[in-house]
């Protein structure tokens, strides 16, 4: 009977300790006037994620349309506590000008073994600045231009296959999961362009790279699970020594980059793609001196390099560095460009009247150009500039971004009304809802609506830069953005050039999405018919 009353105590204190703590946890905000939804006991904000009732994108566009009248509001993701930036102004000073005191991103990957916990999405500090100046001239338009025709090959490729399709069929046209289709063309492109490897995912579609990228790419429940307790619980995850790629990932990519970097030393061969730019980074030979090409614009969605980005490095990256960044180019461009690539195919078939003008400005342009295809003719085509800065303003690949402070600093006050200050501590959490910035009708009038004309020379000074960020915003901006553009271009120029694209009996149009709320999957899939060009 003693035993019992003891238990019984003790469970009695232990449950008064998990509630003080909870109360505790889950009243930072509500004690300093900050607005947010009603959290759950230890899930916090996250139960219609967890749960799968919504996405994290549309979860967080939920938090930004709730409170209309706030510059920040708070959102609690488990125990952790996030503060959802809203203003713009202040989105500016936390991102730009007040830049030293936001320079990392939030810690995810604890495990020191991961290629993601080296790579230039995760690294903080004075590390993440001498990689970050070590790589930007990688992605100077200049070396961009060399890789170009590995894209056009790829596009050759997936042109071959689909005419070749299309022909054999009866109806003279064929219907397609165009989400497979951007998923095969950006996968064969990061393989030429970051592992100088030459696959054909069209034809062999089973091939070894591909396989093993889509299934390190598609993340399961279990995976989504583990991200989150990398994210908000990162000493659970080096406990358990968790990773998103699988050991057998880890090993074929190690292998793949250092007997390519050993090949080519070997044999003297010098190959324009990610390897050799990785390799010339480790000999110090990559030179800011091109960063900026006069009289080029890679397209209203680039971004620009922040002086962080120019200073000279004497750091010298071990293999396992430089590994990690071909990794993480890998994740990074993947599913994002097919992602984008795939929704701007979905776009133009339902806007048959943009896609014509689009497929008019290709003919124009092919035969102004007699037929040459480059990254010069790319970035003169005004209208297919525009109908990316629209699909990208509508379904941005990365849906929000976040930082996390290193200091602490006051963001001010929530709303005109609170009386009091809120200061961010070391370590916390600030996270920019560019969703919905994006689909915000302060920002874009008719948000809803694709319109490319936004984005004209007549109609595009009217846009706020700082609420259109598609490529991030501030010195930590996405890298890539110049590839990640003309990939699409290449695509889409090769696509229209041959080929109409519109609805078919599969192609899903979401109640959610015409009736105007936000909707960032097509439930039932990406379905679209192709026929050839009249």
């Amino acid at each position: 009977m003693q035993i019992m009353i003891v238990l019984l105590l003790w469970v009695g204190v232990l449950v008064i300790a998990v509630w003080l703590y909870l109360r505790q946890t889950y009243s930072v905000f509500e004690k300093y006037g900050v607005k947010h939804f009603k959290p759950l006991p230890f899930i916090g904000n996250m139960g219609k994620v967890l749960f799968r009732q919504r996405n994290v994108a549309i979860a967080i566009k939920d938090t930004y349309d709730a409170f209309p009248e706030e510059k920040f509001v708070g959102r609690y993701e488990f125990t952790s506590k996030t503060v959802m930036i809203r203003d713009l102004e202040l989105v500016k000073k936390t991102t730009v000008k007040d830049f030293e005191y936001f320079l990392d991103r939030r810690s995810m990957f604890s495990n020191s073994d991961s290629f993601f916990n080296r790579s230039l999405l995760t690294l903080m500090g004075q590390e993440w600045k001498d990689m970050r100046s070590t790589l930007s001239p990688a992605f100077t338009s200049s070396k961009i231009r060399l890789m170009v025709p590995f894209m056009v090959e790829v596009g050759d490729q997936m042109m071959a296959s689909l005419k070749k399709i299309i022909k054999s069929s009866d109806a003279g046209y064929i219907d397609i999961d165009c989400k497979d289709l951007t998923s095969r063309y950006s996968n064969d492109v990061i393989a030429t362009c970051a592992f100088g490897l030459k696959v054909d995912s069209f034809t062999d579609e089973d091939n070894e790279f591909y396989t093993l990228v889509k299934k390190t790419i598609t993340l399961g429940f279990k995976d989504m699970i583990q991200f989150f307790i990398m994210t908000n619980v990162p000493f659970v995850g080096e406990l358990f020594n968790m990773d998103l790629m699988s050991s057998a990932a880890k090993k074929f990519f190690k292998s793949l980059v250092l007997d390519t970097m050993t090949d080519r030393e070997r044999r003297q061969i010098l190959r324009p793609d990610m390897i050799h730019l990785l390799m010339e980074a480790k000999k110090g030979k990559l030179s800011h001196e091109n960063l900026k090409s006069k009289g080029e614009s890679a397209g209203f969605a680039s971004v620009e390099e922040s002086s962080v980005g120019t200073k000279k490095v004497e750091r010298v990256w071990s293999n396992n560095d430089l590994i990690a960044q071909a990794v993480i180019f890998l994740f990074a461009g993947f599913e994002t460009i097919s992602t984008a690539t795939s929704f701007l195919l979905y776009e133009l078939a339902l806007n048959p009247e943009v896609q014509d003008k689009l497929a008019e400005e290709i003919r124009e342009y092919d035969i102004k150009n007699g037929g040459k295809f480059d990254l010069k003719s790319l970035q003169e085509m005004p209208y297919m500039d525009m109908v990316i800065s629209e699909v990208l303003r509508m379904w941005p690949p990365a849906m929000f971004t976040d930082r996390s402070c290193t200091k602490d600093y006051n963001l001010g006050k929530p709303n005109d009304k609170n009386p009091q200050d809120y200061i961010l501590r070391k370590g916390d959490s600030v996270l920019i809802p560019v969703i919905g910035f994006h689909r915000d009708p302060q920002y874009f009038p008719n948000p809803d609506k694709f319109d490319p004309e936004r984005f004209s020379e007549q109609n595009k000074h009217k846009i706020n830069p700082v609420a259109y960020m598609p490529f991030g915003v501030g010195p930590r901006n996405c890298i890539g953005s110049r590839f990640a553009l003309c990939e699409v271009k290449v695509m889409i120029y090769q696509i229209l050039q041959h080929l109409e694209v519109s609805p078919c009996e599969r192609t899903c149009i979401p109640a959610e999405l015409t009736t105007g709320s936000f909707n960032v999957q097509l439930k039932g899939g990406h379905w679209l018919r192709f026929k050839a060009r009249s």
